[in-house]
């Protein structure tokens, strides 16, 4: 069962991540994103229904890690896609009141769950048998309603609620993206020191668009939450240079008929060079 949900959950990003590299609208990209997570979820329920558990401890495991890296994903976009919705039209100023009232609410949700918030974070498994086995709810552990409304094969009183905790570590970067983006069109200096010496991109620009596609396929700008266009938006102005069309540049890339990946293997071989070279002054 588990090399079955692991392949659901594998297939589950490699789609999300085609859809962040594809679309570049918002709104559109979480209706899409939505789309497949439900059908996602929907498979995931029908592989637990139709197995069952070896022990508590896989329940435990099942309900504490791994059901809540699914659900996340649909409480985040569901989320950014209602935030965005609901964007006011004015300027710099009341977008980013707009933001500060929705982090504000992430601080809420906190504020109201710091203990469960605590036992989480902690590594804390002495409540474990409460929190994450079906059918062993605690009425005074404060139950939401969604706990009552919802399919108890299917769900603990407590996985809705880590779930939570982990699509609200990407809203809240999401959010404060937002307002730094805010600030830079501003013209706000940068919070962090700027360097003395200025940095120019001098290798070919199809190798800086490889080496962006590839960071931002492996998810390393804000925990994989950072659009591509931001990616390559901040590329072109650290660099002071012009990607033009990267989207098209990407697909010449992809039909290579060999060493799809050039420039990042160049890479590679370098650094390998360099390790193996005992005499190179670190």
């Amino acid at each position: 069962m588990q090399s079955k949900i692991n392949k659901l959950l594998n297939e589950l990003n490699e789609q999300l991540n085609f859809i962040n590299l594809e679309i570049d609208n918002q709104l559109t990209r979480c209706e899409s994103a939505i789309d497949i997570i439900l059908k996602t979820i929907q498979a995931l329920k029908l592989t637990i229904n139709k197995n069952s558990f070896k022990s508590e401890g896989e329940e435990i495991q099942f309900f504490k890690e791994t059901k809540p890296q699914f659900v996340s994903k649909l409480i985040y976009y569901n989320t950014i896609f209602k935030i965005e919705m609901k964007k006011p039209n004015g300027g710099n100023r009341i977008l980013k009141k707009y933001y500060n009232n929705e982090l504000g609410k992430l601080k809420a949700f906190f504020d109201n769950e710091l203990e469960f918030y605590k036992y989480y974070r902690s590594g804390s498994t002495y409540l474990d048998y409460k929190y994450f086995l079906r059918g062993k709810f605690d009425i005074k552990m404060s139950l939401d309603n969604h706990y009552f409304e919802s399919d108890t094969k299917f769900s603990t009183s407590h996985d809705f609620k880590v779930a939570k905790i982990l699509a609200n570590d990407l809203i809240q970067l999401y959010l404060e993206n937002q307002l730094i983006l805010i600030d830079n069109k501003d013209g706000a200096e940068k919070s962090q020191r700027k360097p003395n010496i200025k940095m120019t991109w001098t290798g070919s620009k199809v190798a800086l668009i490889e080496l962006m596609y590839a960071l931002h396929t492996e998810g390393v700008f804000n925990n994989g939450a950072s659009d591509l266009k931001d990616i390559a938006e901040y590329f072109e102005h650290i660099f002071e240079i012009d990607l033009g069309q990267y989207r098209r540049a990407f697909l010449e890339i992809r039909a290579r008929k060999s060493d799809k990946t050039k420039f990042l293997t160049t890479l590679n071989e370098a650094l390998l060079k360099r390790m193996e070279n005992s005499d190179e002054v670190i």
